[in-house]
């Protein structure tokens, strides 16, 4: 340090160009070279001032002596404080991307004991590659929304100078908003594109934690706001299409801001930006949020990132508020509709650029071009609006934001899609009042059957829709809480590519569904809705059952009153009295000892009485095969018992040959995959998924049908079919006497209810 002191008449004669007038430190009159004298000192009467002179850094000019001018951005880009980092970023990994980490790590060992051992090990680093762009491609088609927010907020993820950088053939950065100073968390600058000029815009984060204190971690002040308001107004004034990059947490809101008029600079911003006479295009690179984003937002297109949000508040936030908690976060972030795709369908973003898979930080130059096209091909069809046209889209998009039409007509087609998503909703009924329901229709099955009365069957029938509507959603419901909600959508995904029927399930497909099937069953008791879910199910298989015994009953008595219908008849009551008489004159105690006459008589009569309930029963819908008869005596080589083992033997060859057909592995494979259509077909299959289960089902018969048919058994089984009515023969009158039979020998008839049921009548 030095000590000068002087007097202000220590020097005469000087000129007038020679001084240094000041007003601000109280000295004049002091000629410039006289300051480089250090130290003197003049006395004049008993005042003096003494001044201390700090020797600072000398200034560094921040366009260096020699340019180079094949930088990339021209020689301009010198003037920017925004440098490559001198030390690469470290890379971060989020949580769902541990997966991928994992796998990373078995290929870097892998080719350090390749180096090591010196042995071929390419195969392996093969397989573990495309097994890691794989789980790659799968993990980043299925993000969930928090998991969108997590990579807009990836440390790593380009900034908008980054891109800027990338995009422009030349640039310089503009500062100050003339009324207070230069806030960096937003930038500005004229850029140019493919020879067009831009005015550029946007906030700016930091790509380490001394730039994220630096750019305030791109949350803008008043300043920031009021030096983008300058710059739009300079583009409106030259004619320069405005492109706005939004990367903000939000406005920065601490007391200083407010102060200084944080929301009457954004509120400014808002009502300027729908005035300005040059097209506008807005892209949200990382998160936008609240205001703070809006404020730079209000323009003729929004276009989004693909792994970028855009939201009134942050998911944290809105679960602290909603649930009180911000571990909700995730659940927040998929109500808030946040993310590009959601908000394309809402008609807020108008189109959505590609990333790489890994998102931006994977690939920044990549996205960087994206982005460049984008703006091009936006900007042409926005240059081609006349001025009034350009005002006019820009105030429609977002008047339309939100709206309706009270009692307006809705389009036909609009409301046919309207009742489709109705329908797919499932609206669930609180457990009391279901169980409630659940216990009136119960009451109402028990006093149907003590008054001998049938149940309701139209309430039997509701409930039980109800209860399989409410245990689809209990199952959705625990597969989201185990947390395999990801892998089984992506699992479906893998079934839904094979096309043809034909081609057999891929081992390694089915071997994922059973273990997750294994997994879910283990981990569903742990599931909080377990207890619900289980009693939902017992009562629908409580119902199911009370509902197949009220068919049963319903359809014995219709098969009972239509046989009554058929025996009143008196044509064919005569008949039978007529036989029963002849019969009874013959004197034969027993079947075999009638006559041949009498015997083809009673034959062709149970024949008719048998004919006429088949055809009766077909009327009501009911599938009948009838019992033929034929009028032979059995041979003691052809009685029942004898017959029976040779049934019993036959049974016994067809079985080992079914078994040694479905031990194949070509008929496991059908089997599966059959199991799996139905599966996944669940309660209603569409009309593609019953034609692939038929498909499915005809093949395997077809294939068993090969397998047990010999002409060796063939042979016996048409043996025993002619054999089998004379067996049937000799059992009906074999007991019993004629005699003591009824007015009527009851013929048999099975009905093949199509479902493994039968009466026997």
């Amino acid at each position: 340090m030095a000590s000068i002191a002087y007097s202000t008449a220590a020097f005469t004669g000087t000129s007038a160009s020679d001084l240094l007038r000041s007003s601000s430190n109280g000295v004049s009159g002091i000629p410039l070279k006289t300051l480089g004298k250090a130290p003197f000192s003049v006395k004049k009467r008993d005042a003096t001032v003494v001044a201390k002179l700090k020797k600072g850094k000398k200034h560094e000019y921040p366009w260096p002596a020699d340019p180079d001018p094949n930088v990339k951005g021209g020689v301009l880009t010198h003037l920017s404080h925004f440098k490559p980092l001198k030390e690469k970023q470290k890379p971060v990994t989020l949580d769902f991307e541990k997966p991928l980490v994992e796998i990373e790590k078995k290929m870097i060992d892998v080719r350090r004991m390749a180096n090591e051992t010196g042995l071929d090990f390419s195969d392996q680093i093969i397989l573990l590659e495309n097994k890691y762009q794989q789980a790659l491609k799968d993990l980043y088609t299925h993000l969930t929304p928090i998991q969108r927010v997590h990579i807009a907020r990836h440390p790593n993820r380009p900034t908008f100078l980054d891109h800027i950088f990338s995009i422009t053939d030349k640039f310089v950065e503009l500062h100050g908003d003339r009324s207070g100073y230069d806030d960096p968390a937003i930038v500005t600058g004229i850029g140019t594109i493919d020879d067009r000029r831009y005015m550029f815009i946007g906030q700016q984060k930091g790509r380490n934690t001394k730039e994220n204190i630096h750019r305030n971690f791109g949350m803008p002040t008043p300043h920031g706001y009021r030096k983008a308001l300058r710059m739009m107004y300079y583009a409106d004034h030259h004619g320069f299409p405005i492109v706005t990059f939004i990367d903000t947490p939000g406005a920065y809101a601490d007391l200083k801001s407010e102060e200084l008029g944080q929301g009457e600079a954004i509120a400014h911003n808002l009502r300027t930006m729908f005035g300005l006479k040059v097209p506008i295009v807005s892209i949200v690179i990382g998160e936008g949020g609240s205001g703070g984003a809006l404020a730079i937002g209000c323009a003729n297109k929004l276009l989004m990132l693909e792994n970028a949000v855009f939201y009134v508040a942050s998911p944290e936030a809105c679960a602290a508020i909603l649930w009180k908690t911000a571990k909700a976060s995730p659940k927040a972030a998929e109500k808030l509709r946040i993310t590009a795709p959601e908000l394309c369908r809402l008609q807020i973003c108008d189109g959505i650029i590609p990333e790489p898979l890994g998102g931006a930080h994977a690939d920044p130059a990549w996205t960087s071009q994206q982005i460049k096209a984008a703006i091009n091909e936006t900007m042409d069809e926005l240059t081609a609006m006349d001025t009034e046209k350009l005002l006019k889209h820009r105030t429609h998009k977002f008047r339309k934001l939100g709206g309706f039409e009270e009692n307006a007509q809705v389009d036909p087609k609009k409301k046919v899609n309207m009742k489709k998503e109705e329908d797919q909703i499932v609206r669930t009924t609180p457990n009391e009042e279901l169980e409630g329901e659940v216990e009136k229709l119960k009451q109402q099955i028990l006093k149907a059957k003590e008054s001998s009365s049938k149940p309701p069957e139209m309430a039997l029938k509701d409930m039980i829709e109800k209860l399989k509507k409410e245990v689809d959603h209990e199952y959705s419901e625990a597969i989201k809480a185990t947390g395999l909600k990801d892998r089984l959508d992506m699992l479906r995904e893998e079934v839904s590519k094979v096309n043809s029927r034909d081609q057999l399930m891929n081992p390694v497909i089915r071997d994922k569904i059973e273990k997750l099937k294994d997994e879910f069953n283990q981990k569903l008791s742990a599931a909080p809705n377990h207890p619900t879910l289980q009693y939902k199910l017992d009562m629908l298989k409580e119902f199911s059952k009370a509902k197949s015994l009220s068919d049963a009953a319903t359809l014995k008595q219709e098969v009972n009153k239509k046989f009554n219908e058929i025996m009143s008849r008196p044509e064919i009551n005569e008949k039978l009295e007529a036989l029963k008489a002849e019969v009874q004159n013959s004197g034969s105690s027993s079947f075999a000892d009638l006559d041949q006459g009498l015997k083809d008589k009673v034959l062709n009569t149970r024949k008719e009485v048998e004919l006429e309930m088949i055809s009766a029963l077909k009327s009501i819908g009911l599938i009948v095969e009838g019992v033929k008869s034929n009028a032979k005596v059995l041979s003691e080589k052809d009685s029942p018992s004898i017959f029976k083992n040779k049934v019993d033997h036959l049974n016994e060859e067809i079985k080992k040959k079914i078994e040694n057909a479905v031990g194949s592995s070509e008929l496991k494979n059908m089997i599966e995959l059959l199991k799996l259509e139905i599966a996944m077909a669940g309660n209603k299959p569409d009309t593609e998924s019953k034609s692939k289960i038929e498909a499915i089902q005809k093949q395997i018969k077809q294939r068993l049908s090969e397998a047990i048919i010999s002409s060796e058994l063939k042979e016996k089984y048409e043996d025993l079919k002619e054999k089998n009515s004379e067996v049937e023969q000799y059992s009906a009158g074999a007991d019993e006497s004629l005699q003591k039979e009824t007015k009527y020998e009851e013929p048999r008839l099975e009905i093949n209810l199509g479902a493994n049921s039968s009466f026997a009548q």
